[in-house]
């Protein structure tokens, strides 16, 4: 069950302004100039609208004065000479609230900002498994009050299981830090809360208010048909919201990136060698950052803005971290390839931009001194680092996906001893080779059946058939039993209870194999409770229901392994199935071949 936590902000344009205020001229309640907005007089932000400029948001003060939001800015000025009025910067406020939510981030990494149905006053942060970090969700919650008061933020927060019980507690609730209980039915708590708890439109609210519905409790238990049929689906849907019978989805902030680069270009570029020549001019910009901080690009995301507003993005993944414009530039001309048209690029890219997503810690490299202009030059790659480059070609050009490299497996039989695994710049680590335990360089991928022709005394095969071509064996070395694991072996199904000849009611004693109607009427019926045969009966179920029954694996199949040489020096690796039958009854296959 999720936890939301509503970080309601009352007045946040208004403070908002006076905080950036603050930040130009001093303090937020005295202004340090004529021209600044004196936080204790009426003050209100301004919108445009049809009829003439309406009120946005108001201070304190100006509520105070009989003033509300959506009011006309005229009527304002009448009833409140020396009125200080503002425009209203939405975009300022959202970009403010957006720096708010990552502050906010110091409690979860989910966090999001009001929508502007919302009111775009607020933030929702989903704690779920998180309050116990900062001592539990009330403790939480108090935090989150306390951390916004010294930015003149008097917050309202609560906590539900829903956002939109959330949202509707923090507003409109009589306390200002409200805790619904995990899993508790938010009816209870929203009942006696006004319609506006639940992010309906002004309208609808009013229109609600006149037909008698003026608490969220006068909605509940009612009939949906006719609500669904006389108003705005946004009814329905809000009110499900709130109660939890219909998920509502938060956009999350994303965090800015700490390595990004953009540039926008004077004229917009088209061709694949111009975008290349800008990615690696990026790259360039960021590796100074990359360096002092002593980390290497590991994933990048290319972005590529069209003139018409269209935007395509170019994932790189790196086998290794580097900083190596060229290798970038190298990887992004190769994904540009690899795409082809799919990258249509219009009337042009007008802006780039490089960022980097994934990074990792990366060693200093000695530079090349070029004596003869005594200039610095990269520093020679190493295997390693040239195997990554090739992987990362690789990749770019063929997918993510399609290049694998092959790491051991811990398993005795060759045939499941290797792995194919997507490639990395780590070398995998090999088992050292074991001299008493071969292993042909060349191994069939399936066991092709061999045809005996002649058998020693010990009963191994002198003289075989493989592939309509005869060898004679001179010399055998084994065997070498491998077995396979017995947890892939499938138990036997257990008994589901003892027969009816356990308990004493079987077959009688004097019964030959008879069948029929005389064997039935010979066979007696159950004893009584109070008979010996049923006491021991009831011990034998008891002493049954008490033991766990162990489960019993069939034997692991064995094989042995033989190498074997021949005639004309050919050296075999050659399995018998089945070492255990007589030699007429076992199985040899060739499994690989020594050089």
């Amino acid at each position: 069950m999720p936890r939301i936590v509503s970080v309601w902000l009352p007045r946040w344009p208004i403070q908002r302004f006076l905080r950036a205020q603050a930040g130009r001229s001093g303090s937020p309640d005295r202004p340090a100039s004529p021209e600044a907005v004196d936080a204790r007089r009426p003050f209100v932000l301004t919108v445009e609208a049809s009829g003439g400029p309406r009120i946005g948001a108001a201070n304190k003060a100006a509520e105070a004065e009989g003033l509300a939001v959506g009011g006309l800015v005229a009527d304002a000025r009448a009833r409140a000479p020396g009125l200080q009025t503002r425009p209203l910067d939405r975009e300022a406020d959202s970009a403010a609230l957006h720096r708010l939510g990552l502050w906010a981030m110091r409690y979860t990494p989910s966090v999001a900002a009001y929508r502007q149905a919302d009111g775009a006053d607020g933030l929702f942060l989903d704690i779920t498994g998180a309050s116990h970090l900062a001592g539990g969700e009330a403790a939480l919650l108090a935090d989150i009050v306390r951390r916004l008061r010294p930015f003149s933020l008097g917050a309202r927060t609560a906590l539900a299981d829903t956002p939109g019980a959330a949202w509707a507690l923090s507003r409109c609730h009589a306390q200002a830090a409200v805790v619904l209980p995990a899993g508790d039915d938010p009816a209870g708590a929203l009942a006696c809360l006004p319609m506006a708890g639940l992010r309906l439109p002004d309208d609808l609210c009013l229109t609600l208010q006149r037909l008698g519905f003026r608490r969220i409790g006068d909605l509940l238990g009612k009939e949906r048909a006719p609500f669904a049929a006389r108003f705005e689906p946004v009814l329905l849907k809000r009110l499900d919201q709130a109660m939890g019978r219909r998920e509502e989805a938060l956009i999350v902030l994303e965090p800015p990136p700490l390595h990004h680069r953009s540039r926008q270009l004077l004229d917009p570029i088209v061709s694949q060698p111009a975008v290349v020549h800008v990615a690696s001019r990026l790259m360039k910009d960021l590796v100074p950052a990359l360096a002092q901080e002593g980390l290497g690009a590991r994933t990048l995301r290319l972005r590529l803005f069209r003139v018409d507003g269209e935007v395509r993005t170019i994932h790189i993944g790196l086998a290794a971290a580097t900083r190596d414009p060229a290798h970038v530039a190298r990887l992004v001309e190769l994904d540009l390839e690899r795409l082809g048209e799919t990258i249509d690029a219009g009337f042009g890219f007008e802006t780039v931009s490089l960022t980097v997503t994934t990074t990792e810690k990366i060693g200093s490299r000695q530079a090349r001194l070029t004596l003869r202009d005594g200039t610095m030059q990269a520093p020679v790659l190493d295997l390693a680092e040239r195997q990554s480059e090739l992987i990362d070609a690789l990749r770019q050009r063929l997918g993510p996906q399609a290049v694998r490299q092959i790491q051991p497996v811990a398993r005795h039989d060759p045939a499941f001893a290797e792995a194919a695994v997507e490639a990395g710049t780590t070398p995998p680590a090999w088992p050292q080779a074991d001299p008493a335990r071969l292993r042909p360089p060349l191994f069939l991928e399936r066991p092709e059946p061999l045809q005996i022709l002649a058998t020693g005394p010990d009963g191994l095969p002198g003289h075989f058939r493989w592939r309509g071509t005869p060898h004679r064996i001179v010399d055998l070395q084994g065997p070498e039993r491998i077995a396979g694991p017995w947890w892939e072996e499938t138990a036997p199904p257990l008994p589901t209870g003892p027969s009816e000849e356990a308990f004493g009611w079987g077959k009688p004693k004097g019964d030959k194999g008879g069948s029929g109607k005389a064997a039935a009427q010979a066979r007696p019926k159950l004893p009584d409770s109070e008979s010996p045969r049923s006491v021991k009966r009831s011990q034998f179920e008891n002493t049954e229901a008490e033991r766990t029954p162990r489960p019993t694996f069939a034997a692991p199949p064995q094989h042995d392994y033989y190498v074997a040489e021949t005639q004309a020096g050919q050296r075999f690796w050659l399995c018998c199935e089945g070492p255990e039958r007589p030699p007429r009854q076992q199985t040899w296959f060739m499994r690989g071949l020594f050089a």
